[in-house]
């Protein structure tokens, strides 16, 4: 199991993944979104925003405090979220077998997939 601080530097290392695209791109393809991100194995959520400078506002809670509700709600173990990460998992894999569970417009689920 991965700590916080481990699943922490897994959203910094996707962030840094949306900023290598061209700023261009990243406006013309992302929109500003609000993402809550559940730890399933840890209890906790990160909420956050997409845009097109990346993930930001990224702010840890306990799964049981209350929370604004997110555009796009993802639930995911630790583990998984570092192999996702890292790029050890695939994304479409890992959403077809139930490793992540993500609630969201379809559009949201599409640009999620391209960021990941």
């Amino acid at each position: 199991m991965a700590t916080l601080n481990e699943c922490r530097s897994a959203l910094d290392l996707v962030s840094a993944r949306i900023t290598q695209f061209d700023e261009a791109q990243r406006r013309a393809h992302i929109g500003e979104r609000t993402i809550s991100l559940t730890i399933s194995d840890l209890d906790s959520v990160f909420d956050m925003r997409l845009t097109p400078h990346g993930l930001v506002d990224i702010t840890p809670r306990p799964s049981t405090a209350a929370g604004n509700r997110a555009q796009v709600r993802i639930t995911i173990s630790s583990d998984d979220l570092v192999a996702l990460a890292e790029d050890r998992l695939d994304y479409a894999k890992a959403l077809f077998t139930g490793r992540v569970k993500v609630k969201a417009s379809l559009s949201d689920m599409a640009r999620l997939r391209k960021l990941l």
